[in-house]
């Protein structure tokens, strides 16, 4: 049965983040507030984790995962960024944007699209989140918490642990996110390409 913790929206309680952080380092996999929508997210190193997340939102080895990063310093270590494509990123993080980038050797080929080699990035602007990632000092592999046949996104962090309870190993209630996915923005090759419009307006592109 999973864990279930309520941490404040706006100022974190470190007790919690450092024990949800503890969970995620020991192999758990978790459900996190977003500035978009509630997520699941687990060790990027974390082989079981990632078939868990697989199995509960029934996805296939095309998907693009995201690693959710605390900075844009951080990201910068798993994508390769020029200086334009930096530009644009500075601009747009924190943000409600997944970034669709050339990966790196920091990140596990299992994570990788198959064919493109490439990876979803994205900085998310939520205290809890942000506050959870500088304590694991690592990138935290995520996807949006979307259920098989279903339309929205889960909202509601108790429904999420009634429905998950025997599937994630912790679940944290962080207030209302939304069910405004991120935008997706493909930025590996030389313009920009805007794969899903979310909540992150298209400004920063020059779109």
């Amino acid at each position: 049965m999973s864990q279930f913790f309520s941490i404040h929206a706006e100022t974190p309680q470190a007790r919690l983040i450092k024990q949800a952080a503890d969970i995620i380092r020991k192999g758990g996999l978790i459900v996190y507030p977003t500035d978009s929508c509630y997520a699941m997210g687990c060790s990027l190193d974390n082989k079981d984790g990632l078939e868990r997340i697989r199995k509960i939102r029934q996805l296939d080895e095309k998907h693009h995962f995201t690693l959710a990063c605390s900075d844009l310093s951080q990201l910068g270590s798993y994508a390769k960024v020029d200086n334009r494509t930096f530009r644009m990123l500075k601009a747009a993080t924190p943000g409600s944007y997944t970034f669709i980038l050339q990966a790196t050797k920091e990140v596990p080929r299992r994570v990788w699209h198959p064919k493109k080699q490439t990876v979803g990035l994205r900085v998310p602007d939520h205290p809890v989140a942000l506050a959870l990632l500088e304590e694991l000092g690592e990138p935290m592999l995520s996807t949006t918490l979307m259920l098989p046949n279903e339309e929205y996104p889960m909202t509601d962090a108790w429904e999420i642990r009634d429905r998950l309870e025997h599937d994630v190993d912790l679940v944290i209630e962080g207030g209302y996110c939304g069910t405004d996915p991120t935008t997706v923005v493909d930025l590996s090759d030389d313009y920009p390409v805007v794969l899903r419009e979310g909540k992150g307006p298209l400004s920063p592109f020059g779109l």
